[in-house]
């Protein structure tokens, strides 16, 4: 049988690990008939990828209808996916086909899933089981064979949890799921994604070259909006400056807000550091003194450089995961290869350490 293609797969770049796992596990899943939730922030390339569920699904010729279910009105939405009869409401006047009936033979892509209406969840875990729609004011079922591809920017598992989302429908729809790493944790593809910019719109303005000034800026940017906005930063770069793009003809976002995370992570300096640490009192302790030295104990950011606190930090994950940079790169929430480099920096490991 021939390898298939998709030009959609091809769009996605990087080398990331955790990326790429991502791709391997959508190659897998494409040749199926299976509903396949895509999760990610706001530019990570969810669109994208359902397109190459398409491509390299059972039905690539067929039809790709795509949804955007948070612009759905409601009072019309199950009339939009389901379609309805003539008379079925005022203003039905002739028989409308819904979007599950225009994408039969091919892929509806169902995306914010999460903004569907909770009355209308039920009719679609019904489709999903049993591949069948009712029209509205209809009598009868009708077939629909559809590859169905949800997306979504929001995390449906404490939507559905705190009732704010069908439980049975995410369920149904996470059976498997694909989800996309945010840039932040993929800053060793910023060089690559941003040459690829830079390629893509000098056959409009010229070469153009990015300085390593410019690079390292980009790579130490937060990018909320993700690929999306790296690309318009790069792009608006390369259209108002010269041959060469630097550090001050980028208008790079800003910080995102200092936030404290929901479980903070609680580093024992006398692990990581001994000297830092306060010196264990004699005798048994009473709950207040001992809840003073576990504040104590916490990372002080007083009279300590950045470099110092990287260390420690670092230091922390390396022995609170055994050794692995791959597992203490994920407990920091960056690329596996970032923590690499900041290990060789700071000479906390030997390079053969996994």
């Amino acid at each position: 049988m021939p390898i298939r293609k998709s030009a959609a797969l091809n769009a996605i770049i990087g080398r990331d690990d955790d990326l790429q796992k991502v791709l391997a596990r959508a190659a897998l899943v494409a040749p199926t008939s299976v509903p396949v939730l895509v999760t990610g922030e706001s530019g990570t390339g969810k669109e994208l990828l359902a397109r190459a569920l398409h491509d390299l699904g059972p039905n690539p010729n067929g039809p790709y209808v795509a949804v955007n279910c948070s612009a759905l009105p409601r009072e019309l939405a199950e009339s939009e996916l389901f379609g309805h009869e003539r008379g079925a409401f005022t203003g039905a006047a002739v028989r409308r086909l819904g979007w599950f009936e225009e994408a039969a033979g091919g892929t509806l892509v169902l995306d914010e899933i999460g903004e569907l209406p909770l009355d209308l969840q039920p009719k679609l875990l019904r489709v999903l089981e049993t591949g069948r729609i009712r029209r509205v004011g209809g009598g009868g079922e009708t077939a629909v064979p559809v590859r169905v591809v949800a997306m979504t920017l929001r995390n449906l598992a404490g939507d559905a949890q705190r009732g704010e989302f069908r439980t049975d429908l995410f369920y149904r729809l996470a059976g498997f799921e694909l989800a996309l790493p945010p840039l932040r944790q993929r800053r060793g593809d910023i060089a690559l994604l941003a040459q690829h910019f830079v390629d893509e719109i000098a056959a409009e303005v010229g070469p153009r070259q990015l300085e390593p000034s410019a690079i390292a800026a980009l790579e130490a940017a937060e990018w909320p909006g993700n690929i999306r906005q790296l690309r318009n930063v790069v792009r608006r770069a390369a259209i108002l400056t010269g041959a060469r793009i630097d550090i001050a003809a980028l208008e790079l976002p800003p910080p995102p807000p200092f936030r404290i995370a929901d479980e903070p992570m609680r580093v024992r300096l006398a692990d990581v550091d001994p000297q830092a640490a306060p010196a264990p009192a004699p005798g048994p302790a009473p709950a207040a003194a001992s809840a003073m030295r576990d504040d104590e104990n916490k990372l002080s950011l007083s009279g300590r450089s950045f470099a110092e606190i990287e260390r420690i930090v670092l230091t922390w994950a390396l022995r609170r995961n055994g050794g692995s940079r791959r597992r203490a790169a994920k407990a920091l929430s960056i690329a596996r290869s970032t923590f690499c480099d900041k290990v060789k920096k700071y000479k906390l490991a030997e390079p053969t350490q996994p």
